[in-house]
């Protein structure tokens, strides 16, 4: 699937990324801050990985691994569908410290990516499903497409990218 980008400071606040970009910036200095690099990158990372189970894709065999440093998690297992796959994603870049995300989960069951939709302030589901789809009564299929990661059509904000799957 490959890498996406986002937006560091917006989403979920799963772990203290301040103190991993200061553990990174002295980890050249010493061994003993690049151990303590190592194990906050491995916290972050396990926070990622429960983040993302909780969220019940079915994935299997998923190593989440994070560099704080540059902000990078790369994601590996298998995945039972293509959208699972991309919900897998956007888990772990909709978190607070994340700027990009490697997708290596392999794909049980492949078919259409979807297009993806960086939030801006102003939007509303409505509005991008009018965008997407043309039509912005299309606004539910959006909503359905980023659950349980979306609670409400009205909770989104901005720096959030959304799933914008092809319509049926």
């Amino acid at each position: 699937m490959g890498m996406f980008s986002f937006i560091k400071e917006a989403g979920e606040k799963l772990f203290g990324h301040k103190e991993i970009e200061t553990a990174a910036a002295s980890a050249a200095s010493s061994d003993s801050a690049k151990a303590n690099l190592a194990e906050l990158n491995a916290a972050a990372a396990q926070a990622i990985a429960t983040y993302i189970e909780a969220q019940n894709l079915g994935l299997q065999a998923l190593a989440v691994t994070f560099d704080g440093a540059s902000g990078t998690v790369n994601l590996q297992g298998t995945a039972p569908s293509q959208e699972a796959s991309e919900k897998a994603a956007l888990c772990c870049g909709n978190v607070s410290g994340v700027t990009s995300v490697e997708n290596l989960l392999a794909v049980t069951e492949p078919a259409a990516e979807s297009q993806f939709h960086d939030v801006v302030r102003g939007d509303t589901l409505s509005a991008i499903a009018k965008t997407y789809y043309g039509n912005a009564n299309k606004y539910m299929a959006i909503f359905e497409a980023n659950k349980p990661m979306l609670s409400h059509p009205d909770k989104i904000y901005p720096g959030q990218k959304l799933r914008i799957p092809p319509l049926a």
